[in-house]
């Protein structure tokens, strides 16, 4: 198998290094400005800083940990040994779901869940991976996400999600939008420019609308109330900043829209079924089936070659 650190470029368009380079220190500057920073000093997010000092604590560990068995088992150099560079883009994908579980998960006065999730969303990476292209494997799901979903089934009597008025409290005015807005179009230029995700974008939020009249139709609700979460902040970060993650999600425009679809489709049936959380189990789902299709593409590719070998 390919080398961990390779398999993501393939899924960039034309599998350029600076543009995952400039999406990853992207993430990792708004995630440090806004928690950090915007959250704690102006919007007065209710967690500590010590849930954010350990969840990317424990992140880096973990990272450098598994980072250090892998090289060992494979007899190559350590990612972020050699240079100071290699150091620092070391470190991206280890901060950001450190930082977006402390934002985003909220365990009250313990700790525990915290490094429990940043734990589990960097060991997910090798633990659950699909074959991207012959001989290459990739991890198959979002590590924020999964994380925060399998947190608040583990530690379910004490952990529950931030409230959503945290991004956008203690401000008001133009700040009311201007908060929003910045997040929002920061978020298409970056997906425009680097990633290549606007489609999938684009078909999640349509789909979003779509479940949410089908299910007026359905259970004759009023038709404004399906759609109330697409006004708030925490829905735009979802929108941009989970979803369309580039390491766990197609490359290819067509089956981008089928997967935002999917995800919102899924959403849609879990939000009918009475099921909590919903758009984080509905991202969990979707990228877990898509797993299990790359896996049967895989075999049909092996039996085909080896077919023609035959």
């Amino acid at each position: 198998m390919a080398e961990f650190s390779n398999a993501s470029l393939l899924l960039y368009p034309k599998a350029d290094q600076q543009r995952r380079l400039i999406a990853l220190w992207y993430f990792t500057s708004l995630m440090l400005a806004w928690i950090l920073g915007f959250g704690h000093f102006v919007l007065g997010f209710e967690q500590s800083w010590a849930h954010a000092a350990v969840a990317v604590g424990t992140a880096i560990a973990v990272q450098m940990l598994l980072e250090w068995v892998d090289a060992r088992a494979r007899g190559r150099a350590l990612r972020f040994a050699g240079s100071w560079a290699n150091f620092i883009n070391f470190l991206p994908p280890a901060i950001i779901p450190g930082l977006a579980l402390s934002m985003l998960i909220y365990p009250g006065e313990a700790l525990m869940p915290l490094v429990f999730a940043s734990a589990f969303a960097i060991a997910s990476k090798i633990l659950f991976r699909a074959p991207v292209a012959p001989g290459v494997t990739q991890h198959m799901f979002n590590p924020s996400n999964i994380a925060v979903v399998v947190t608040l089934v583990v530690f379910a009597d004490i952990v529950g999600l931030t409230p959503p008025y945290q991004f956008t409290e203690n401000i008001s005015g133009i700040w009311d939008w201007g908060v929003p807005v910045f997040v929002l179009v920061s978020g298409i230029v970056l997906h425009a420019l680097f990633t290549g995700r606007l489609p999938l974008v684009a078909a999640w939020l349509i789909g979003f609308l779509l479940q949410g009249q089908i299910r007026v139709w359905l259970f004759d609700i009023p038709w404004l109330v399906p759609i109330l979460p697409m006004t708030s902040a925490a829905f735009i970060i979802f929108t941009l900043y989970m979803i369309p993650d580039p390491a766990t999600t197609p490359i290819k425009p067509r089956q981008q829209i089928l997967f935002g679809l999917a995800v919102a489709a899924v959403y849609g049936l879990l939000q009918a079924l009475h099921v909590v959380y919903g758009l984080f189990f509905a991202l969990v789902l979707v990228c877990g089936v898509r797993g299990m299709l790359l896996y049967v593409k895989d075999w049909s590719r092996r039996i085909q070659a080896a077919g023609g070998a035959a």
